[in-house]
């Protein structure tokens, strides 16, 4: 049996948490500093939190091996498992060039790059995003960009810094409904108030997006349409999420910004020769300008289509039901963790979703994609296989940070920061974000993020005085900021568009839009604690 300790170094909070964040510079060092492959950097960084766990924490070995498996296992399934299906339906449609049609469709709404992007990366992005999650929309769309003539570099910057406004209510609702779980807070009024914080990202994102495409020209240019876009997509998010289904936000959110953005005329007017010759440094594909027939388009939009279709059956009560059956939960072997009240942890316990999870369901839509497009069994399996092979590294990566998140988690670390900084008091509203950010950062989810911290925001809140409603969304809604900045992110980007082992060029990029996106949230989250906005929450 181990029992978690928040102070065994030197009996003192503050120094034990400096001790347990040392991993996590670790990590970031490697990958933004030394420029080191993610994989590598991950698990170099889940060697020195084991180590941590081992000496510095005192838990022991075989418990601290055991609690990384456990989180290398979470890794595979259910979020690898998810990845690895959603890039497979997309492979399939690329090689029936079904994914070249898709992309003619997109292109033909607008020539412009910086529409492209908003279409591609924000609202494409955002239904795939609510549909898969993990990764997917990062991939897919860095994929779409760089076909559309982008430069890789910019494409993957582009795509990870759109994957923020969707992130808390992705994968049919998961962070949330995991956040609300954890909490033991109603989910309809946590989700109510994530439905109040990140909506006022999209109305940032997209502006921030035609300006990582085309500078301040394409913000003077491109604002009009961007901003429509944002608006439509804050509201049907915010009424979605506060008036209808949390699970059907991102969806409706998605829909609502494309529809938008497709109405406003100015988004339709061709694009200057200038800006395009300025902005797509890539090689555009010459078949851009190809007619298509108009039930093969059809069926370019039908393995998406599938998604949505399968996802929502999948949330009806009596199917929700009915899947859950096949739901497994194991005493997770030599894994004998308690709480500093001496309560046992979660992670003692292991769920497994078998066909509940949203990789079964995205393998399901893949199936029918399949016999929609016309693939062959074998060659469908040879592309599952291909896309393995593909993201191995990403693979690695994932499992590594995962594993390292565990141990951090089961030994203490991460507890010992959260208490330090829950301990801010009245700062508490401002760091209570950061502490969401910082999880993502280095789990990759915002799932991950919310199960680590959401019931030490709720404690914290309660001990302070501050909703805990408040605390336990931004903890959500802060984290969807350093979802960009993930490695098992950083890596699926670089893979997508063949960068691979240039992370840390990408994190470079990206870390000063995660951090100024960041102190946007936290002074939303202060002003919703006083009466300055107060007034916007439920």
């Amino acid at each position: 049996m181990y029992v978690q300790e928040l102070d065994p170094v030197g009996d003192s909070l503050g120094l034990s948490a400096l001790v347990a964040a040392l991993p996590l510079v670790i990590v970031l060092v490697l990958l933004g500093g030394v420029r080191m492959k993610a994989h590598l950097a991950g698990l170099t960084g889940l060697l020195a939190a084991a180590l941590v766990a081992w000496l510095a924490y005192g838990m022991p070995l075989g418990q601290t091996v055991s609690s990384a498996a456990q989180g290398a296992d979470f890794g595979l399934f259910p979020i690898l498992w998810i990845v690895v299906n959603a890039l497979w339906v997309y492979r399939m449609t690329v090689r029936t060039r079904h994914f070249d049609i898709l992309r003619r469709s997109f292109g033909r709404l607008s020539d412009d790059p910086r529409i492209q992007a908003l279409v591609v990366a924000f609202c494409f992005g955002a239904l795939l995003e609510a549909l898969a999650g993990f990764g997917a929309p990062v991939a897919i769309c860095s994929v779409m960009l760089v076909a559309l003539g982008f430069d890789p570099v910019r494409a993957a910057v582009v795509a990870l810094v759109a994957n923020t406004a969707p992130v808390a209510f992705g994968a049919m609702g998961t962070p949330v409904v995991t956040l609300a779980q954890v909490t033991g807070l109603p989910l309809d009024d946590v989700a109510s108030v994530v439905g109040r914080q990140t909506p006022l990202l999209a109305l940032v994102v997209p502006l921030v997006l035609v300006f990582l495409v085309d500078g301040r020209r394409g913000l003077r240019e491109t604002w009009v349409p961007a901003l429509v876009c944002g608006i439509a997509f804050a509201v049907a998010q915010f009424a979605a999420s506060n008036y209808v289904s949390a699970q059907l936000a991102d969806i409706g959110a998605a829909l609502a910004g494309a529809g938008a953005l497709v109405a406003v005329p100015h988004a339709r007017v061709p694009a200057d020769e200038s800006v395009r010759a300025s902005v797509l440094t890539g090689a555009r594909s010459e078949d851009l300008d190809e007619a298509d027939p108009h039930g093969e388009v059809l069926r370019a939009y039908a393995p998406y289509a599938l998604i949505v279709v399968i996802f929502s059956v999948a949330q009806f009560p009596a199917v929700k039901d009915w899947l859950a059956q096949a739901t497994r939960t194991y005493d997770w072997p030599f894994l004998n963790v308690l709480d500093p009240d001496g309560d046992p942890v979660g992670g003692n316990l292991f769920t497994w979703p078998i066909v509940s999870t949203g990789g079964t369901l995205v393998l399901l839509a893949g199936i029918l994609t399949a016999l929609v497009l016309g693939v062959q069994a074998r060659v469908a399996i040879r592309e599952w296989a291909a896309t393995v092979h593909e993201l191995r590294f990403a693979i690695l990566t994932v499992t590594s940070v995962l594993a390292l998140a565990y141990v951090m988690n089961l030994s203490g670390q991460a507890a010992a920061i959260g208490h330090f900084v829950a301990a801010a008091g009245a700062g508490l509203a401002f760091l209570s974000p950061v502490l969401g950010w910082f999880g993502v950062a280095v789990s990759g989810s915002d799932t991950s993020a919310n199960a680590l911290f959401g019931a030490l925001q709720v404690t914290a809140a309660r001990e302070s005085g501050l909703s805990p409603e408040l605390l336990a969304a931004a903890n959500s809604s802060g984290g969807v900021l350093g979802k960009m900045i993930s490695p098992q992110n950083l890596t699926i980007a670089c893979a997508a568009v063949g960068l691979a082992g240039r992370e840390g060029d990408l994190l470079r990029k990206v870390l000063p839009w995660s951090l100024g996106l960041l102190l946007v949230m936290c002074l939303i989250v202060v002003g919703q604690s006083s009466p300055v906005l107060g007034w916007m929450l439920p």
